[in-house]
C-alpha cells in the first residue's frame, strides 16, 4: 500500500486536512470541498469516500481500512478514534426499493424517490469487516458493531451489536476511556 505524501494530500481539494494524515494512493473521494479530514488519519487501498450536499466530517485517530465505502447526500460522522473495517458500507442515501419510483442515478430525481439521513458513529465505535450502516442511524460512543452486521436501527453506547439486522448482544468494556487520556497526555 502506497501512501501519498503530504504534498499530494494537501493538493487533493479537502475542505480541511489535519496533520499525520495517510492517504493511500488507490482511494477514491468525491464532493471534496465537503470532506474534513482530521489529525492521525489513515485511509487505505481502495475505499470510495462521496460526500453529498451533508458532507463527510473525519475526526481525529480515525481509520478507514481496504474497501470500505462511505457514501451519500446526507451529513456522515466519524468521530475521534472511531474505526471502519475492510469492506464496511456506510451510507446517508437510499432508493425506494418498492418499486413506486425508479431507481439508480442515471434517472433523474424527480423520477426517483431516494431518501437522505444523516449517519453519526461516536467516539471510539468500531465497525467490523463487512458490516452495513443505512441511512438515518447514530451508533453511539464506544459502541461495537460485529463482522457482517446490518445496522438499520440506532446502537447505544458501549454496546457490543451483531446480526442481521443488529441487536445487542452484550456491555463493552470502557476501559479504552482510561487509555485515551494517557495516550492524549503524550500528544502534548
Amino acid at each position: 500500500m502506497a501512501m501519498l505524501p503530504r504534498e499530494a494530500v494537501e493538493k487533493i481539494g479537502f475542505f480541511s486536512i489535519g496533520k499525520n494524515v495517510q492517504i493511500s494512493d488507490r482511494a477514491s473521494f468525491y464532493g471534496l470541498a465537503r470532506i474534513s479530514v482530521g489529525d492521525n488519519v489513515r485511509i487505505d487501498d481502495f475505499c470510495v469516500i462521496a460526500a453529498g450536499e451533508g458532507g463527510i466530517s473525519i475526526g481525529n485517530n480515525v481509520h478507514i481500512a481496504v474497501s470500505a465505502s462511505i457514501i451519500g447526500a446526507g451529513k456522515i460522522t466519524l468521530s475521534d478514534f472511531s474505526g471502519v473495517s475492510s469492506r464496511v458500507s456506510i451510507y446517508s442515501s437510499s432508493d425506494d426499493y418498492t418499486g413506486a419510483t425508479m431507481t439508480n442515478p442515471t434517472v433523474p430525481s424527480q423520477f426517483t424517490g431516494v431518501t437522505h439521513a444523516d449517519v453519526f458513529l461516536g467516539r471510539h465505535v468500531i465497525v467490523g469487516s463487512g458490516s452495513v450502516i443505512l441511512p438515518g442511524v447514530t451508533i453511539e460512543e464506544g459502541a461495537a458493531i460485529g463482522a457482517l452486521t446490518l445496522v438499520n436501527k440506532n446502537c447505544e453506547a458501549f454496546g457490543i451489536y451483531m446480526g442481521n439486522p443488529a441487536r445487542r448482544i452484550s456491555e463493552r468494556k470502557r476501559d479504552l476511556l482510561e487509555l485515551e487520556k494517557q495516550y492524549l497526555s503524550t500528544q502534548n
